[in-house]
Protein backbone atom coordinates (compact mmCIF):
# COMPACT_ATOMS: atom_id res chain seq x y z
CA UNK A 1 0.00 0.00 0.00
CA UNK A 2 2.89 2.77 0.70
CA UNK A 3 4.21 2.06 -2.35
CA UNK A 4 0.37 2.99 -4.55
CA UNK A 5 0.62 6.73 -1.99
CA UNK A 6 4.04 7.22 -3.25
CA UNK A 7 3.41 6.76 -6.70
CA UNK A 8 0.37 8.46 -7.10
CA UNK A 9 1.93 11.67 -4.97
CA UNK A 10 4.43 11.70 -8.04
CA UNK A 11 2.02 11.12 -10.44
CA UNK A 12 0.26 14.56 -8.91
CA UNK A 13 3.76 16.33 -8.84
CA UNK A 14 4.43 15.43 -12.60
CA UNK A 15 1.02 16.83 -13.67
CA UNK A 16 1.59 19.82 -11.59
CA UNK A 17 4.64 20.14 -13.48
CA UNK A 18 3.41 19.69 -16.62
CA UNK A 19 0.18 22.07 -15.97
CA UNK A 20 2.98 24.74 -14.37
CA UNK A 21 5.41 24.31 -17.75
CA UNK A 22 2.33 24.46 -20.35
CA UNK A 23 1.27 27.58 -18.73
CA UNK A 24 4.79 28.97 -18.64
CA UNK A 25 5.01 28.25 -22.59
CA UNK A 26 1.58 30.03 -23.47
CA UNK A 27 2.54 32.82 -21.31
CA UNK A 28 5.71 33.38 -23.88
CA UNK A 29 3.59 32.84 -26.86
CA UNK A 30 0.95 35.13 -25.76
CA UNK A 31 3.79 37.97 -25.19
CA UNK A 32 4.90 37.01 -28.36
CA UNK A 33 1.97 37.36 -30.61
CA UNK A 34 1.00 40.68 -28.61
CA UNK A 35 4.27 41.71 -29.59
CA UNK A 36 3.67 40.72 -32.89
CA UNK A 37 0.48 42.40 -33.44
CA UNK A 38 2.04 45.46 -31.75
CA UNK A 39 4.81 45.67 -34.65
CA UNK A 40 2.46 45.19 -36.79
CA UNK A 41 0.01 47.96 -36.15
CA UNK A 42 3.29 50.21 -35.58
CA UNK A 43 4.32 49.75 -39.22
CA UNK A 44 0.94 49.91 -40.49
CA UNK A 45 0.34 53.30 -39.06
CA UNK A 46 4.24 54.18 -40.13
CA UNK A 47 3.66 53.02 -43.89
CA UNK A 48 0.74 55.09 -43.99
CA UNK A 49 2.49 58.29 -42.96
CA UNK A 50 4.88 57.39 -45.42
CA UNK A 51 2.76 57.22 -48.24
CA UNK A 52 0.43 60.43 -47.18
CA UNK A 53 4.07 62.48 -47.08
CA UNK A 54 5.42 60.79 -50.77
CA UNK A 55 1.98 61.88 -52.08
CA UNK A 56 2.53 65.22 -50.62
CA UNK A 57 6.01 65.46 -52.36
CA UNK A 58 4.66 64.26 -55.83
CA UNK A 59 2.08 67.01 -55.72
CA UNK A 60 4.62 69.28 -54.72
CA UNK A 61 6.94 68.71 -57.58
CA UNK A 62 4.50 68.22 -60.24
CA UNK A 63 2.91 72.04 -59.45
CA UNK A 64 5.97 73.30 -59.04
CA UNK A 65 8.40 71.35 -61.59
CA UNK A 66 8.42 74.20 -65.00
CA UNK A 67 8.43 71.92 -68.17
CA UNK A 68 11.97 71.12 -69.54
CA UNK A 69 13.00 70.67 -72.96
CA UNK A 70 14.50 67.52 -73.53
CA UNK A 71 15.59 67.62 -76.97
CA UNK A 72 18.50 69.49 -75.80
CA UNK A 73 20.24 67.43 -74.18
CA UNK A 74 23.72 66.57 -76.04
CA UNK A 75 22.70 63.50 -77.44
CA UNK A 76 20.77 65.20 -79.61
CA UNK A 77 23.80 67.83 -80.82
CA UNK A 78 21.96 70.66 -79.54
CA UNK A 79 21.47 71.71 -83.39
CA UNK A 80 18.08 73.19 -82.80
CA UNK A 81 19.54 76.83 -81.50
Amino acid sequence: MPQNITFSLYAIMDESTIVTSLIIVVIFFAILLILGIRKSYLLKKENERLDAINKQILEDNEENKPYRDFTEGHLYGNDNK
